[in-house]
Protein backbone atom coordinates (compact mmCIF):
# COMPACT_ATOMS: atom_id res chain seq x y z
CA UNK A 1 0.00 0.00 0.00
CA UNK A 2 1.32 3.68 -0.90
CA UNK A 3 2.15 5.75 1.51
CA UNK A 4 -0.34 8.87 1.89
CA UNK A 5 2.01 12.58 1.00
CA UNK A 6 -1.34 14.56 0.81
CA UNK A 7 -3.43 16.92 3.19
CA UNK A 8 -5.00 13.03 4.00
CA UNK A 9 -1.82 11.91 5.67
CA UNK A 10 -1.69 15.73 7.96
CA UNK A 11 -5.47 14.64 8.81
CA UNK A 12 -4.16 11.34 10.18
CA UNK A 13 -0.73 12.65 11.99
CA UNK A 14 -2.81 15.34 13.77
CA UNK A 15 -5.26 12.52 14.63
CA UNK A 16 -2.41 10.86 16.11
CA UNK A 17 -1.29 13.76 17.95
CA UNK A 18 -4.91 14.09 19.58
CA UNK A 19 -5.77 10.32 20.60
CA UNK A 20 -2.39 10.42 22.41
CA UNK A 21 -3.27 13.03 24.18
CA UNK A 22 -6.70 11.53 25.20
CA UNK A 23 -5.45 8.15 25.34
CA UNK A 24 -2.58 8.75 28.03
CA UNK A 25 -5.32 10.27 30.15
CA UNK A 26 -8.15 8.24 29.90
CA UNK A 27 -8.12 6.13 27.04
CA UNK A 28 -10.44 5.77 23.84
CA UNK A 29 -7.78 7.02 21.80
CA UNK A 30 -9.34 4.70 18.95
CA UNK A 31 -12.03 6.60 19.30
CA UNK A 32 -10.04 9.50 16.94
CA UNK A 33 -8.00 7.66 14.70
CA UNK A 34 -9.83 4.18 13.77
CA UNK A 35 -12.71 5.94 12.07
CA UNK A 36 -10.04 8.82 10.44
CA UNK A 37 -7.98 5.90 8.83
CA UNK A 38 -11.78 4.34 7.62
CA UNK A 39 -12.54 7.35 5.92
CA UNK A 40 -9.28 7.72 4.35
CA UNK A 41 -9.48 4.75 2.14
CA UNK A 42 -7.64 2.09 3.85
CA UNK A 43 -9.39 -1.43 4.15
CA UNK A 44 -10.59 -2.38 7.49
CA UNK A 45 -8.28 -5.19 8.16
CA UNK A 46 -5.42 -2.76 7.42
CA UNK A 47 -6.99 0.05 9.83
CA UNK A 48 -7.23 -2.66 12.65
CA UNK A 49 -3.57 -3.44 12.10
CA UNK A 50 -2.08 0.11 11.48
CA UNK A 51 -3.87 1.42 14.61
CA UNK A 52 -2.59 -1.01 16.67
CA UNK A 53 0.91 -0.06 15.53
CA UNK A 54 0.62 3.77 16.02
CA UNK A 55 -1.46 3.01 19.40
CA UNK A 56 1.69 1.01 20.86
CA UNK A 57 3.81 4.38 20.80
CA UNK A 58 0.97 6.11 22.73
CA UNK A 59 0.67 3.37 25.39
CA UNK A 60 4.61 3.30 25.61
CA UNK A 61 5.44 6.87 25.30
CA UNK A 62 2.39 7.25 28.59
CA UNK A 63 4.04 4.35 30.58
CA UNK A 64 7.32 6.00 30.02
CA UNK A 65 5.81 9.38 31.09
CA UNK A 66 4.48 8.33 34.42
CA UNK A 67 7.53 6.43 35.22
CA UNK A 68 9.66 9.02 35.04
CA UNK A 69 7.46 10.90 37.70
CA UNK A 70 7.21 8.11 39.86
CA UNK A 71 3.73 7.37 39.30
CA UNK A 72 4.50 3.81 38.77
CA UNK A 73 7.57 1.37 39.26
CA UNK A 74 7.60 -0.80 35.71
CA UNK A 75 10.08 -2.96 38.31
CA UNK A 76 7.22 -4.10 40.38
CA UNK A 77 4.71 -4.33 37.65
CA UNK A 78 6.36 -6.03 35.08
CA UNK A 79 4.50 -9.80 36.13
CA UNK A 80 1.13 -8.27 35.51
CA UNK A 81 2.63 -6.68 31.97
CA UNK A 82 3.53 -10.30 30.97
CA UNK A 83 0.03 -11.39 32.19
CA UNK A 84 -1.49 -8.73 29.97
CA UNK A 85 0.78 -9.69 27.13
CA UNK A 86 0.02 -13.58 27.07
CA UNK A 87 -3.72 -12.56 27.68
CA UNK A 88 -3.80 -10.28 24.35
CA UNK A 89 -2.06 -13.04 22.34
CA UNK A 90 -4.37 -15.88 23.43
CA UNK A 91 -7.24 -12.91 22.71
CA UNK A 92 -6.06 -12.28 19.28
CA UNK A 93 -6.04 -16.18 18.65
CA UNK A 94 -9.41 -16.77 20.08
CA UNK A 95 -11.01 -13.43 17.98
CA UNK A 96 -9.97 -15.38 14.79
CA UNK A 97 -12.92 -17.94 16.18
CA UNK A 98 -14.97 -16.42 18.48
CA UNK A 99 -18.21 -15.04 17.10
CA UNK A 100 -18.27 -11.28 19.01
CA UNK A 101 -22.41 -11.07 18.91
CA UNK A 102 -22.46 -11.35 22.85
CA UNK A 103 -19.70 -9.04 23.06
CA UNK A 104 -21.01 -6.16 20.54
CA UNK A 105 -24.29 -6.68 22.92
CA UNK A 106 -22.83 -6.26 26.40
CA UNK A 107 -19.80 -3.63 26.30
CA UNK A 108 -22.01 -0.54 25.53
CA UNK A 109 -23.94 -1.46 28.86
CA UNK A 110 -20.91 -2.08 30.51
CA UNK A 111 -19.14 0.78 29.38
CA UNK A 112 -21.92 3.05 30.64
CA UNK A 113 -21.86 1.50 34.11
CA UNK A 114 -18.18 2.44 34.39
CA UNK A 115 -18.80 5.86 33.56
CA UNK A 116 -21.70 6.06 36.06
CA UNK A 117 -19.51 4.50 38.73
CA UNK A 118 -16.64 7.18 37.84
CA UNK A 119 -19.24 10.04 37.27
CA UNK A 120 -21.41 9.19 40.94
CA UNK A 121 -19.13 7.57 42.90
CA UNK A 122 -18.19 10.06 45.84
CA UNK A 123 -14.82 10.87 47.26
CA UNK A 124 -12.95 9.58 44.33
CA UNK A 125 -9.68 11.07 43.78
CA UNK A 126 -5.98 10.52 43.80
CA UNK A 127 -5.92 8.99 47.27
CA UNK A 128 -4.71 5.37 47.55
CA UNK A 129 -7.32 3.26 49.91
CA UNK A 130 -7.71 -0.20 50.82
CA UNK A 131 -7.09 -3.15 48.42
CA UNK A 132 -9.95 -5.61 48.38
CA UNK A 133 -7.78 -8.49 46.06
CA UNK A 134 -4.42 -9.34 46.76
CA UNK A 135 -1.89 -8.21 43.99
CA UNK A 136 -0.29 -11.70 43.23
CA UNK A 137 -4.50 -12.67 42.51
CA UNK A 138 -5.02 -9.29 40.77
CA UNK A 139 -1.45 -10.33 38.79
CA UNK A 140 -3.32 -13.86 37.93
CA UNK A 141 -6.74 -12.98 37.05
CA UNK A 142 -7.34 -9.18 36.08
CA UNK A 143 -4.12 -8.46 34.14
CA UNK A 144 -4.95 -11.65 31.49
CA UNK A 145 -8.52 -11.51 31.85
CA UNK A 146 -8.47 -7.70 30.79
CA UNK A 147 -5.95 -8.81 28.74
CA UNK A 148 -7.96 -11.49 26.47
CA UNK A 149 -10.72 -8.80 26.06
CA UNK A 150 -8.04 -6.57 24.80
CA UNK A 151 -6.45 -9.29 22.45
CA UNK A 152 -10.70 -10.25 21.67
CA UNK A 153 -12.37 -7.19 20.87
CA UNK A 154 -10.23 -4.21 22.47
CA UNK A 155 -12.62 -0.68 22.94
CA UNK A 156 -12.70 0.19 26.40
CA UNK A 157 -9.37 -2.26 27.84
CA UNK A 158 -7.74 0.51 29.46
CA UNK A 159 -11.20 2.11 30.73
CA UNK A 160 -11.34 -1.57 32.54
CA UNK A 161 -7.89 -1.78 33.59
CA UNK A 162 -8.74 1.59 35.10
CA UNK A 163 -11.90 0.61 37.15
CA UNK A 164 -9.93 -2.62 38.07
CA UNK A 165 -7.11 -0.63 39.56
CA UNK A 166 -9.67 1.53 41.18
CA UNK A 167 -12.33 -0.71 43.05
CA UNK A 168 -9.85 -3.74 43.00
CA UNK A 169 -6.13 -2.51 44.05
CA UNK A 170 -7.56 0.90 45.88
CA UNK A 171 -5.62 2.87 44.00
CA UNK A 172 -6.34 6.48 43.28
CA UNK A 173 -7.45 7.71 40.18
CA UNK A 174 -3.62 9.01 38.82
CA UNK A 175 -2.50 6.01 40.21
CA UNK A 176 -4.64 3.97 38.48
CA UNK A 177 -4.05 5.77 35.05
CA UNK A 178 -0.59 5.26 35.33
CA UNK A 179 -0.39 1.71 36.24
CA UNK A 180 -3.32 1.29 33.41
CA UNK A 181 -0.82 1.96 30.53
CA UNK A 182 2.01 -0.24 30.87
CA UNK A 183 -0.92 -3.56 31.11
CA UNK A 184 -2.71 -1.71 27.66
CA UNK A 185 0.82 -1.27 26.40
CA UNK A 186 1.51 -5.33 26.78
CA UNK A 187 -1.93 -6.59 25.46
CA UNK A 188 -1.85 -4.04 22.54
CA UNK A 189 1.36 -6.24 21.95
CA UNK A 190 -0.13 -8.79 21.36
CA UNK A 191 -3.21 -8.04 19.58
CA UNK A 192 -0.91 -6.21 17.20
CA UNK A 193 1.37 -9.05 16.75
CA UNK A 194 -1.40 -10.93 15.15
CA UNK A 195 -2.12 -8.56 12.66
CA UNK A 196 1.60 -8.10 11.82
CA UNK A 197 1.26 -11.66 11.20
CA UNK A 198 -1.37 -11.75 9.48
CA UNK A 199 0.65 -8.79 7.16
CA UNK A 200 -2.13 -6.13 7.61
CA UNK A 201 -0.13 -3.55 8.79
CA UNK A 202 0.62 -0.08 6.86
CA UNK A 203 4.41 -0.04 8.47
CA UNK A 204 5.15 3.30 7.11
CA UNK A 205 2.09 5.00 8.43
CA UNK A 206 1.98 3.50 11.29
CA UNK A 207 5.47 4.75 12.38
CA UNK A 208 4.62 8.01 11.60
CA UNK A 209 1.05 8.32 13.16
CA UNK A 210 3.57 6.60 16.27
CA UNK A 211 6.07 9.11 16.53
CA UNK A 212 3.04 11.67 16.42
CA UNK A 213 0.99 9.64 19.19
CA UNK A 214 4.51 9.39 21.12
CA UNK A 215 4.43 12.66 21.30
CA UNK A 216 0.26 13.47 22.29
CA UNK A 217 0.60 11.08 25.17
CA UNK A 218 3.88 12.85 26.53
CA UNK A 219 1.44 15.80 26.24
CA UNK A 220 -1.56 13.85 27.77
CA UNK A 221 0.63 12.70 30.66
CA UNK A 222 2.13 16.13 31.53
CA UNK A 223 -1.44 17.21 31.81
CA UNK A 224 -3.10 14.38 34.17
CA UNK A 225 0.11 14.50 36.20
CA UNK A 226 -0.52 18.26 36.84
CA UNK A 227 -4.46 18.72 37.09
CA UNK A 228 -4.64 14.69 38.17
CA UNK A 229 -8.37 13.11 39.10
CA UNK A 230 -10.31 16.86 38.15
CA UNK A 231 -8.89 15.94 34.71
CA UNK A 232 -8.88 11.95 33.97
CA UNK A 233 -12.51 11.31 35.43
CA UNK A 234 -14.61 13.51 33.58
CA UNK A 235 -12.54 13.14 30.55
CA UNK A 236 -12.70 9.40 31.67
CA UNK A 237 -16.67 9.61 31.81
CA UNK A 238 -16.91 11.14 28.50
CA UNK A 239 -14.56 8.53 26.51
CA UNK A 240 -16.64 5.47 28.10
CA UNK A 241 -19.94 7.24 27.01
CA UNK A 242 -18.55 7.68 23.24
CA UNK A 243 -17.34 4.28 23.19
CA UNK A 244 -21.33 2.97 24.15
CA UNK A 245 -22.82 5.50 21.28
CA UNK A 246 -20.53 4.27 19.15
CA UNK A 247 -21.01 0.86 19.41
CA UNK A 248 -24.68 0.76 19.80
CA UNK A 249 -24.43 3.24 16.79
CA UNK A 250 -22.89 0.05 14.97
CA UNK A 251 -25.78 -1.39 12.55
CA UNK A 252 -24.39 -4.63 13.11
CA UNK A 253 -24.60 -4.43 16.90
CA UNK A 254 -27.62 -7.14 18.49
CA UNK A 255 -28.95 -4.87 20.77
CA UNK A 256 -29.94 -2.70 17.62
CA UNK A 257 -31.68 -5.72 16.33
CA UNK A 258 -33.20 -6.19 19.80
CA UNK A 259 -34.48 -3.03 20.37
CA UNK A 260 -35.56 -2.73 16.73
CA UNK A 261 -33.99 0.67 15.92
Amino acid sequence: MAFLLDTTTLVLILSALLAGIVDSIAGGGGLITLPILLLSGIPPLATLGTNKLQSLFGSLSATLAYARAGQVLISRQWRQALFALAGGIIGALVATVLPLTTLQALLPILLILVALYFALKPNLNDRDRAERLNPTIFCLTMAPLIGFYDGVFGPGAGSFYMLAFVVLAGYGVLKATAHTKLLNFASNVGGFAAFALLGTVNWRLGIVMGITQFIGAQIGAWLALRIGSRLIKPLLVFICLCLAFKLLADPTNPVRHFLHF
